[in-house]
């Protein structure tokens, strides 16, 4: 019976993990959509409003993001892997937590810059900086999730 109950906290407490990374990976997509549109777009005038429209939507969805991450799916995740005592998935994490922090300033700076200012003359240069730091913090959080949930996913259904 005890060991149905752990089954069953388990399940209970780690069963909407699954739906929180799920919502926070459909952030991220609507932030990689509206960071793809901003691409399209060849050259900034810095009179068109519309421009400056999508890159101060696109800072807030960034931002979003990038604080979900940090203050909500990491935590989860390191939690996940000391309930489940996985000592090799937490020393990856580590390691992939120090990857993904290293692009965060990227991030910010991004940010501050673009809320700062209406100048969109160096968005192409800084967008496509701004886009390798991203593909490597989304390939770390993609392995993140793998070593600490997606491990873990038989022990909660069994």
């Amino acid at each position: 019976m005890f060991m149905l109950e752990n089954c069953k906290s388990a399940q209970e407490r780690w069963g909407g993990v699954s739906n929180l990374i799920d919502q926070w990976l459909l952030e991220r997509q609507e932030m990689l959509v509206r960071f793809c549109s901003l691409g399209d777009i060849r050259t900034f005038d810095v009179d068109d409003l519309a421009h400056r429209h999508k890159v101060k939507a696109f800072c807030e969805i960034l931002v979003d993001y990038t604080s979900a991450g940090h203050f909500e799916i990491y935590d989860q995740l390191v939690r996940e892997g000391n309930d489940f005592q996985d000592s090799d998935g937490l020393k990856a994490a580590n390691e992939l937590l120090e990857t993904i922090d290293g692009t965060t300033q990227k991030i910010l700076d991004f940010n501050d810059k673009y809320l700062e200012t209406d100048d969109l003359s160096t968005l192409t240069i800084d967008l496509s900086d701004l886009g390798e730091s991203l593909s490597s913090r989304m390939e770390a959080e993609d392995t993140m999730i793998e070593v600490l949930h997606t491990a873990h996913r038989d022990k909660l259904t069994s």
